[in-house]
């Protein structure tokens, strides 16, 4: 894609009125941040989706998108015209829904942390989904951060801290507790540290440091500026599983925790706390309601995994 130098004013896109599928399919690179992903969810080949957006630039006399060596990425004016694609899709849902029922029916999609996500939500998704047999679930659960309702890239999404933004509905959903583990097997083999200052002779589970996404996750530096991992992942079950197999002492989310001894159980003790999100323009919809409803029930009913202290 071109680059080009000018740009029309984002306040003459609706009287430019230019092809809504093009938008659309703007809209689409712009989430998955690659032509491949986008033309595999529109199902279209990715020259397609090149030329559709350089029409839409041609168009607006301006370039959207660039591509970099992580994707596609917005340019200012794509972030522009990102923010009222956003306004005009909600829109057109909203006019397609006209005349229908706020009925519990349709998708909602949810973005959630790894292991909560997979070791709390997903177990109890066959039973949401027997309650509510018309609501579909989409939970995108990944050891590489959150999607965000912002953009609407999904409906919900459980993180780590309270996004700042005005657009989003945002309510604390739990806390929850972290302390360091091994496995039996380890610590019969290595010992069980009896200090934080001891926990230096010891294999240390973690966090590949650069991949670190969220400041919430920086564990071992809150325990001791000492601590290094040498055995890290980017995935919090990958790094369960490392521990479990004896690899050493890590930190973990307790309700992650079955099956391994707690280690300095009294001296380190952590948490934190998930905060659940949505999109103002989806919040008093029957479908997120129930859901979020649903949320805050089952954290309740997982308490004891969450707050074991």
């Amino acid at each position: 894609m071109a680059v080009l130098q000018t740009c029309v004013p984002l306040g003459e896109i609706l009287q430019t009125m230019f092809d809504w599928d093009d938008l659309k399919i703007f809209l689409t690179a712009a989430r998955s941040g690659s032509l491949t992903a986008a033309a595999r969810k529109l199902g279209i080949d990715p020259a397609t989706v090149g030329r559709r957006i350089f029409r839409l630039e041609s168009a607006l006399k301006c370039t959207l998108l660039v591509r970099s060596a992580s994707g596609l990425q917005l340019t200012t004016a794509g972030a522009r015209l990102m923010e009222t694609a956003l306004d005009a899709e909600t829109a057109m849902l909203a006019a397609a829904r006209t005349g229908e029922d706020d009925v519990v029916g349709g998708a909602v999609r949810i973005s959630a942390s790894e292991g909560f996500g997979t070791a709390i939500l997903a177990p109890a998704l066959p039973a949401l989904r027997s309650q509510r047999p018309g609501l579909r679930v989409e939970l995108a659960s990944n050891s590489s951060g959150f999607l965000s309702p912002t953009r609407r890239e999904v409906d919900m999404a459980v993180t780590l801290s309270a996004p700042a933004d005005a657009r989003l509905f945002v309510e604390p959903l739990t806390d929850y507790q972290l302390m360091l583990y091994a496995a039996p097997a380890y610590l019969k083999r290595a010992g069980t540290p009896a200090s934080v200052q001891a926990l230096t002779g010891h294999d240390i589970v973690g966090y590949v440091d650069d991949l670190i996404y969220a400041p919430e996750l920086r564990y071992l530096e809150e325990i001791s500026a000492q601590l290094r991992p040498s055995l890290a992942s980017s995935s919090i079950r990958a790094q369960q599983e490392v521990i479990r197999a004896g690899g050493g002492v890590g930190v973990l989310p307790c309700f992650l925790a079955e099956g391994l001894t707690p280690v300095l159980p009294d001296k380190v003790r952590l948490t934190r706390r998930f905060w659940v999100s949505t999109h103002a323009e989806v919040t008093d919809t029957a479908r997120v309601k129930t859901v979020r409803r649903w949320l805050f029930e089952l954290v309740e009913a997982n308490r004891a995994l969450l707050l074991p202290h």
